[in-house]
């Protein structure tokens, strides 16, 4: 081991992670691969958590991170007009809105998901004068206190140490099992007097449940979701902060759905190349604020909108992109189930849409144990769920075909020796 690898314990908190499930000492990276002191290399399909759509170091987005420096151009900003955010909000508007006839208001908020989040939630007790939020079994949406009340995470809300309020979890799509609708109850408690379910301001919903385990809800069922909200009068909020920016095939996860949310919630991959960037896509008439009423310092990261521009720009001028990802997920998608099949009947299932995608195994301890394994063998890959049982695929959206087939590869040789065993024994 490194001897500047000492200098973590004894500085950096107890609460790092996960450097602990991927001890290396990484010093450079470029695309799908980090590569360490020691000169080993590793294939990433953890992308910063989502943050690295389009890989680490993307020519085509750090050429004008790193002109833009060049020239002097100017870096923090509060919320003062610059030539950086008008380009932004230029491109956004013209490449991603308009092409979608979205009329959306964009607010920018502090650097972080969470910060969004905290931003939507406020704006909807605003608007509509009521406290209560609805958010859904198996979300995750941020560890800031408002954005942790809407988590379900039983460890991540152990740490807030005071009550997590305001807050109605309802049962997300299959979360009652395969024969239950869940929406029938939501429909019931929400619409009818005396259920002891106040009327919300809000329902925040993943549509793709990133850190939840890649549960993911169908078009039916979020349409009449959508269609309920509207009814009742009650904001519906898309966190698409993992599940945005291409990762399920098109730029918005509500896209290929069919419904329009009142709000949408945006960061991660926002910023092309991992730099902090989040922003809050309202309806205009949402748009309720009183000028300073919600802000944050570093709401004006240029470098962030100098990234997001060019990556809009470079992947998202028309739909060549998006059906490369389309493709992509297609053969990882064949290729999990392969996988799964391989295994006794029930033992694993693919979980999620798009590239966000994963294998769930009956046996939660069997994601861990692969998820090690491939570490030794250099492949990085996360594991999610409420028992860490998926093994979850976050590869960049422009990953090389060769290097999404080494990692294939690989994840099938770790199941079949770790699961293969361990299953055989059980039964």
């Amino acid at each position: 081991m490194d001897a500047h690898m000492d200098v973590f314990s004894r500085m950096e908190s107890n609460v790092r992670s996960y450097c602990r499930h991927f001890p290396a000492l990484f010093a450079s990276a470029q695309g799908p691969w980090l590569t360490a002191v020691d000169g080993r290399r590793y294939l990433d399909l953890l992308s910063a958590a989502g943050s690295l759509n389009y890989g680490h170091n993307d020519p085509p987005i750090m050429d004008r991170v790193l002109n833009y420096l060049g020239a002097g151009g100017m870096v923090q900003s509060l919320d003062l007009h610059t030539a950086a955010k008008a380009e932004f909000l230029e491109t956004f508007g013209e490449k991603i809105l308009a092409p979608r006839r979205l009329s959306y208001k964009v607010q920018f908020t502090g650097p972080t998901g969470t910060n969004a989040v905290e931003a939507a939630l406020k704006l909807a007790r605003k608007v509509t004068r009521r406290p209560g939020i609805a958010a859904f079994t198996g979300g995750f949406h941020g560890m800031s206190l408002g954005a942790l009340a809407a988590t379900c995470n039983p460890a991540a809300r152990a740490g807030a140490g005071v009550p997590l309020g305001h807050v109605t979890f309802l049962p997300y799509q299959g979360y009652l099992g395969p024969t239950v609708d869940s929406l029938d109850y939501i429909e019931g408690v929400l619409s009818r007097e005396g259920s002891g379910f106040p009327r919300p301001a809000a329902v925040l919903i993943e549509l793709v449940q990133g850190e939840g385990g890649l549960s993911a809800v169908t078009a039916d069922w979020i349409r009449r979701l959508a269609r309920f909200c509207k009814e009742q009068e009650i904001l519906l909020i898309v966190d698409d902060i993992q599940a945005g920016c291409g990762r399920t095939g098109q730029f918005f996860s509500f896209e290929q759905l069919g419904i329009v949310p009142d709000i949408v919630l945006l960061s991660k991959s926002l910023s092309g190349f991992g730099a902090p960037f989040s922003i809050v896509l309202m309806d205009p008439k949402l748009d309720v604020w009183q000028p300073g009423e919600h802000n944050g310092t570093f709401r004006g990261n240029n470098l962030a909108f100098v990234g997001a521009t060019a990556a809009i720009a470079t992947y998202w001028s028309d739909a060549t992109f998006s059906r490369g990802i389309q493709g992509r997920a297609d053969l990882v998608r064949e290729r999990l189930w392969k996988i799964a099949n391989g295994l006794p009947p029930g033992a694993a299932q693919v979980k999620g849409r798009g590239l966000l995608v994963g294998l769930e195994f009956k046996e939660p301890s069997l994601a861990e144990s692969i998820s090690r394994l491939l570490f030794d063998r250099g492949v990085i890959i996360e594991t999610c769920g409420s028992h860490q049982q998926v093994l979850k695929l976050l590869p960049p959206l422009n990953i090389g075909t060769q290097d999404l087939q080494f990692a294939l590869d690989a994840i099938a040789d770790a199941v079949s020796e770790v699961a293969g065993p361990r299953l055989a024994l059980a039964s």
